[in-house]
């Protein structure tokens, strides 16, 4: 496993489509911010850690409320200002879907980074 964010996107994906009620991931501190966004954002259900031997998993309950999930490769340096061109090429329109940033303030969305005025890396966009 090489990119942990990509293949917790791709499982997340994966289960929506087949329509799976949950998912398990690998659990580290990004992939927790990235659901706790998602969560915010009523994407998924709830998410709870477990331990399996002792690797640390998380069971992710979804909503079948996903269209397209991804990751965005290269993580791209983004400014505020820079905000509304990228909504345009991953979103495909307006109000419909997030792009999930990490900033210095944590994981926001695009909305939020806006209103905080910061900007970030993009990580991954969900609608």
């Amino acid at each position: 496993m090489v990119d942990s964010i990509a293949d917790a996107i791709n499982t997340i994906k994966t289960n929506e489509r087949i329509g799976r009620k949950e998912c398990t991931l690998h659990s580290t501190k990004m992939i927790r911010a990235i659901l706790d966004v998602m969560k915010r954002e009523s994407y998924i259900g709830n998410y709870a850690e477990f331990m399996d031997g002792k690797i640390p998993r998380l069971k992710v309950q979804l909503s079948n409320r996903i269209n397209a999930i991804g990751v965005i490769k290269p993580r791209y340096s983004v400014k505020m200002t820079d905000i509304q061109k990228y909504e345009m090429r991953y979103i495909p329109s307006r109000d419909f879907g997030i792009l999930i940033l990490s900033t210095s303030k944590g994981m926001l969305t695009n909305k939020q980074a806006k209103e905080q005025s910061v900007g970030g890396r993009l990580v991954a966009f969900v609608y």
